[in-house]
This record gives structure tokens, sequence and C-alpha cells, in this order.
């Protein structure tokens, strides 16, 4: 039986969508190779033949190295998640954000070995143990990144931090990084505090 937790982050699901047929890189780059345009819409979007940035010995496909807090007019919170100990700090030591402030979060990830479908982003935020906020945005599918692009970089949707005296207070979050294929890359639970200012 799946946990509260667990179903508070599955993703949504569209009817009678499937996933496409897993391939390699190396059966994409040979996919209609004598066709042109093709050809130049795969290396736009990153699918090539040439040297990736993958490292042998990890065997992770998706590697969420940095989240960022950034709030307009401020300098940005970056946590670094391959530092040791950096899921733990998140947890218990809360990013503080000011009321009616807008803000956003931006991930930094890399992908090796082979083509990364439909990575996807979720979270539920809770106050006093009640979900107030869900989100569930899908990232997009990426190649391995080669060493001319050694990561990638998304930034989510813009929020506004909630105002008033009964918005204040600390919030708790549960984030997870997952894709079509279920494989969760990443998920850690983080706090943050809503304060009157800065």
């Amino acid at each position: 039986m799946a946990s509260q937790a667990e179903d508070e982050l599955a993703p949504s699901t569209t009817e009678g969508f499937k996933v496409g047929e897993k391939k390699t890189v190396e059966e994409y780059t040979k996919l209609d190779a004598e066709d042109e345009s093709l050809a130049k819409w795969k290396a736009s979007l990153g699918i090539s033949s040439g040297p990736t940035a993958s490292d042998p010995s990890d065997p992770r496909r998706c590697i969420i190295q940095s989240l960022t807090l950034e709030v307009k007019g401020r300098d940005n919170i970056v946590i670094d998640l391959t530092a040791p100990g950096s899921l733990e700090k998140l947890k218990t030591k809360p990013f503080t954000i000011k009321e009616g402030a807008e803000f956003n979060m931006k991930a930094v990830f890399k992908v090796q070995h082979d083509v990364l479908s439909g990575l996807r982003y979720m979270q539920v935020v809770k106050r006093k143990g009640i979900s107030v906020a869900k989100e569930d945005e899908m990232l997009g599918s990426y190649p391995p990144n080669t060493l001319d692009k050694p990561t990638y970089e998304k930034r989510f949707y813009e929020n506004e931090a909630p105002t008033g005296m009964m918005a204040r207070g600390r919030y708790n979050a549960k984030t997870k990084f997952t894709d079509d294929d279920n494989v969760t890359h990443l998920m850690f639970d983080w706090s943050f505090d809503i304060t009157k200012e800065w």
C-alpha cells in the first residue's frame, strides 16, 4: 500500500497517453539518418554522436545538481545538492521568504548515459499538516549532456508568497523529480518560513 506522501506526489496522467518506445541515443542518431531536416532537428535537441559528459562509474541517468531560490531584488540562494549533507540541511535550515514576495525555483541538472524521457517536477507544500499547494510540472525530455553543454537549467513557474498574519510561519514541502519510466531521480523534504520582513 502506497503512503500518503507517495500518493500526493503521484504524477498526473492523461487518459489514453502511452509513453513511446524507448530508444538509445545511438538508435535516435541512426533513425532516418538520410533525412537532412530530421538530422538538423536532432542536432538542435542535442542528439548527436559527439562525446557525452557521462560518468561511466555513476549509474544515475539524471543528477539534480543544485536548486536556487530566486527572489526579485535579492541575492539568489543556491543549494549545492552534490555537497554531503545538503538534503538534510534543506529540511532543518529553512529558507526565509518575505510575505508577498515573488519568487521562483531553478534546478540545474545533468543527464547521462541515455535519453531522459519526460522529466517531471512534483511538489506538495503543507502548513501544520494540511496540504496548501501542489505543483506538477513537466520539464521535458533531454539527451545526455555533452562536453559543450555539461548541464541543463530549468526555471519553474513564478510563485507569490502568501500574505497576512495567518499565512506567516513554517511550511514543509516534499519535492520529487521523476520521469516517464517512473524512475525517481531525487525526492527530499525541505522547509521554508514566510515572514513579515526579510
